[in-house]
């Protein structure tokens, strides 16, 4: 005895031979299409840039999350500004590509991470750490913060 044919002994037999039809209606019914998997949803992505900027008094693009940054420049600009113990906005530009090419023709600036206060572009994480030594940059938050709060 073969070992396909001891195999097959051993297999239990499923069916009765022949295929039965399927009624129409026992059909799964498709599926719908999937939902937008970025935060943006399906809106585009340089309205939906110029909305978060202009809704958070602090927003930072960024690769990552605050807690699990992506790269050097993004943990250091979330260190800076969590620092002034103020919420901010992040956006994780690596999980929306029209994002991240889009923030970047939004601020004609080439690089990521990038911090918006007030609504205004102030630059990237080395302006951003300039700022912060220099002491202006608490002053900026500040005014964001009263401005947001009015």
């Amino acid at each position: 005895m073969s070992i396909i044919s001891r195999f097959k002994k051993r297999l239990p037999i499923v069916g009765g031979g022949q295929a039965q039809p399927v009624a129409p209606s026992s059909r799964p019914a498709p599926l719908p299409p999937e939902a937008p998997t970025t935060e943006r949803g399906d809106q585009d992505a340089q309205s939906f840039i110029a909305e978060v900027v202009k809704t958070n008094p602090i927003t930072l693009f960024m690769k990552g999350s605050p807690t699990m940054p992506q790269c050097g420049f993004s943990a250091n600009a979330t260190a800076i500004l969590s620092g002034y113990g103020h919420g901010l906005k992040h956006v994780d530009v690596l999980s929306d590509p029209e994002v991240r090419q889009g923030i970047k023709d939004f601020s004609s600036w080439p690089t990521i991470p990038q911090i918006y206060i007030g609504g205004e572009f102030l630059g990237g994480s080395d302006i951003l750490a300039q700022m912060h030594q220099s002491g202006e940059l608490g002053e900026v938050i500040e005014a964001a913060m009263a401005a947001s709060a009015d």
